[in-house]
């Protein structure tokens, strides 16, 4: 299947807004994973658009490649961070890389790939012996999607909707389907959760938090809910091990 991955990064008509909730969600779920991980250890992230979790891996890992299948978004990494980071551009079906790093970051990226469970396979193949895997993907059973499948704005929670297939979305998950690719690919679930309650679309929440109608008490009551309430989450993860 041909990819041109440097259109589907940009923002469409049906899908925009400013990313201000979506980097909280990164930051979140990072606060959750980083006391499994080994922050001096040799770090992969697979697929960084712009920067915004590479930026928040960076304050706490020492040693950070990344993987980036775009050319002007690979480009626009090494511009942005320099020396920091090394930056390879491949797609991930063509890359390769021997058995050295301790901890890979997969996040908001394995529902944008043409097989999944071939890709956790390969993938997993380049942790250390006792290093990580971090698989994060949107929730299909977040709060706002079932308002939203309520209100037929989508046929149902796991319908893939235009704006996302135009940005090369193919699918979207919930917990059992995350964690069934996950058991396909003969990994090992150490840790699962959600980031975040999500009562209101990305956009609601970035329009929410521009004019002050929500505080960062509200988001943060939304972070603490995610532990009683994970299938209601922005993003599920799961923390995985050869």
């Amino acid at each position: 299947m041909s990819r041109d991955l440097d259109n589907e990064f940009a923002s469409n008509d049906e899908r925009k807004y400013a990313y201000d909730f979506d980097a909280i969600i990164r930051s979140s779920l990072l606060k959750r994973v980083k006391p499994r991980l080994d922050t001096w250890g040799k770090t992969l992230e697979i697929g960084a658009f712009e920067g915004m979790m590479t930026r928040q891996i960076l304050n706490s890992f020492t040693d950070l490649t990344v993987l980036e299948g775009s050319p002007i978004l690979a480009n626009g990494i090494r511009n942005q961070f320099g020396g920091k980071v090394q930056v390879v551009t491949s797609m991930l079906e063509d890359a390769d890389f021997e058995p050295i790093f301790d901890n890979i970051f997969l996040v908001h990226t394995l529902e944008h790939l043409n097989d999944p469970v071939s890709s956790l396979s390969r993938i997993s193949s380049w942790l250390t012996p006792t290093g990580f895997l971090v698989v994060a993907v949107p929730n299909a059973n977040a709060l706002s999607r079932q308002i939203a499948t309520k209100m037929g704005l989508m046929e149902n929670t796991t319908s893939v909707t235009e704006g996302e297939r135009l940005q090369g979305h193919l699918r979207t998950y919930n917990t059992q389907s995350l964690l069934s690719d996950i058991s396909q690919a003969k990994l090992l679930v150490v840790e699962s959760g959600g980031v975040i309650v999500k009562p209101f679309s990305n956009s609601q929440f970035d329009a929410a938090l521009t004019t002050g109608l929500i505080s960062k008490d509200y988001v943060q009551a939304c972070e603490d809910l995610a532990g009683t309430y994970p299938d209601l989450c922005a993003t599920i993860f799961a923390v995985v091990a050869r």
